[in-house]
């Protein structure tokens, strides 16, 4: 694929877009989790959460969702530099920044004898837990690959996995069915439920959509279309017909937003179905993301999905800046975004059989 310059700025600002907008998502929720409707509006009055407020000791902080997100673009980006070497296995490669991710949450900071760190892992403000779920910990805890036939965590649902999956959309060049597959062998590693890793592969595909210049109604109905083949998908496929149906009917608010989900609001489908409806009745993207968090369910993951949502579909300029000013880590999550947007469309002019450079294999080694 030729890339012009307008098509790698517009590419760029989209994959920004998608990266930074899920973790001001998350960094919006984070206050709020684990809080009902009722207690969001007892402790931030009437109108809900409206601006970013403190979490984890600090304004913009951001959960496990961006940290795990961070980690799969580190993934994406090095299963494409091995490439050159003829070992081709991208879940591999997930699963082993999964594992990096993993050390953070037991190290008390980077380890420097470990050459295979590359420098997201090097990062020191990501040596925190925020929050991280069971399934992930126990998930990363072994270096066992898990499959589609032998998933880790069968019965977990939440939406942990999906709220790591919006790289998987950022990738030019992949058939969305592709980009679903990927997505749902590297959810099983922590999330073995259908309805967990559909949720993911589902999400992947809408990303995708939106990256490559489709609207959100159709990046939807691509991803209902691709998981009607799937055993396990109606949870899936119910809650985003709920989402999409739901935009006709009254008007934006957290008790349409309550209407989308079913039992706590905390399985994968329903973070899902609310961070696309949100996304779709979006008035900006301010509006969205607090429409996503103001609600009783997975307030990271909802706010985390709708950011990426619509940061994708309308590009880094839409997002607030205010919130991007006091977001945590937001110099990584942008130095990463741009490495991954330079590896999509000039990748071989940075590696390849015959070409090594290394300063790029410095910061995402093969090894």
């Amino acid at each position: 694929m030729l890339w012009g310059r307008a098509e790698q700025q517009d590419f760029r600002s989209r994959v920004r877009g998608a990266l930074l907008g899920s973790a001001i998502g998350d960094a919006l929720g984070a206050p709020v989790a684990g809080l009902s409707l009722n207690g969001i509006r007892e402790t931030h009055g009437p109108r809900g959460l409206t601006e970013l407020a403190p979490a984890y000791g600090r304004l913009g902080a951001v959960t496990a969702a961006t940290q795990l997100t961070l980690f799969t673009v580190d993934g994406l980006i090095r299963a494409h530099v091995r490439r050159d070497t003829g070992t081709w296995h991208p879940p591999t490669d997930v699963h082993r920044a999964y594992l990096r991710w993993a050390a953070t949450q037991r190290d008390w900071g980077p380890d420097e004898r470990r050459a295979d760190n590359g420098w997201l892992a090097r990062e020191e403000w990501l040596y925190a837990r925020r929050g991280p779920g069971r399934p992930c910990l126990t998930g990363f805890a072994d270096d066992t690959l898990a499959t589609l036939d032998q998933p880790k965590n069968p019965t977990a649902r939440d939406a942990a996995a999906v709220a790591r999956s919006a790289p998987f959309g950022l990738l030019v060049g992949w058939e969305p069915a592709l980009v679903l597959q990927l997505a749902v062998e590297c959810a099983v590693q922590s999330h073995g439920h259908p309805t967990a890793y559909l949720s993911a592969g589902a999400f992947a595909v809408i990303v995708h959509g939106l990256t490559r210049g489709e609207s959100l109604d159709a990046a939807v109905r691509r991803a209902l279309g691709l998981l009607g083949a799937r055993p396990g998908h109606q949870p899936v496929t119910d809650a985003l017909l709920r989402a999409a149906s739901a935009v006709t009917g009254a008007a934006p608010g957290p008790e349409t937003v309550a209407s989308l989900t079913s039992g706590d609001g905390r399985g994968a489908e329903d973070a899902l179905a609310v961070a696309v409806y949100c996304a779709l009745v979006a008035e900006d993207v301010p509006h969205g993301l607090r429409l996503a968090v103001n609600q009783g369910g997975d307030s990271t993951a909802t706010g985390a999905l709708c950011g990426a949502l619509l940061g994708a579909l309308h590009g880094e300029t839409a997002l607030p800046p205010a919130w991007l000013t006091a977001l945590e880590g937001r110099a990584a999550v942008l130095e990463l975004a741009d490495d991954l947007a330079l590896e999509m469309t000039q990748g071989p002019a940075l590696h390849g059989p015959a070409l090594v450079t290394p300063a790029w294999l410095a910061r995402y080694p093969r090894g």
